[in-house]
């Protein structure tokens, strides 16, 4: 199994238990994998800076904002 795979299936659960910290942690994580898709990318990374923004996870809002997902 890739990466992508195991973020994907702790998406999932996270989801499905209101684990929101941990389904924003999987969104931060699928942005950085999925670089070679740009909207897909952009739309995980989105999700994750408002998830850390609404739940007040500064340390994790800086990460997120500090990421690019456009090409260099």
């Amino acid at each position: 199994m890739t990466a992508e795979t195991h973020y994907r299936a702790a998406l999932v659960v996270a989801e499905a238990c209101g684990m929101r910290p941990l389904a924003a942690r999987c969104h931060l994580g699928l942005s950085s994998l999925r670089k070679d898709q740009l909207r897909e990318a952009q739309a995980h990374l989105d999700a994750a800076t408002t998830s850390f923004h609404e739940m007040g996870m500064q340390f994790w809002l800086g990460q997120a904002t500090a990421l690019s997902v456009a090409a260099p």
